[in-house]
């Protein structure tokens, strides 16, 4: 069952740690490595690093909230 928007990772953060703004700043930094050196080798170390940063940022941070906010119980259970 999906968690209401209330209960999403992203309700909880700024507008700079939105995930379009994680995407975007990515982008802009593989497209000025390349724009700025034009050497494929540090653009490609760039993309990788950005790819990690979305894996941390976009899936696992996400998943793990999701996973914690699942193990806890609501208060009204809690008698």
């Amino acid at each position: 069952m999906p968690l209401p928007a209330a209960d999403s990772i992203w309700a909880h953060k700024p507008w700079w740690c939105q995930p379009w703004s994680i995407v975007l700043t990515g982008l802009v930094l593989i497209g000025a490595s390349w724009w700025l050196l034009h050497r494929w080798w540090i653009s490609g170390a760039a993309a990788l690093a950005v790819l990690l940063w979305w894996w941390l940022f976009l899936v696992l941070a996400p998943a793990a909230y999701r996973q914690q906010a699942g193990n806890q119980q609501p208060a009204s259970d809690q008698g």
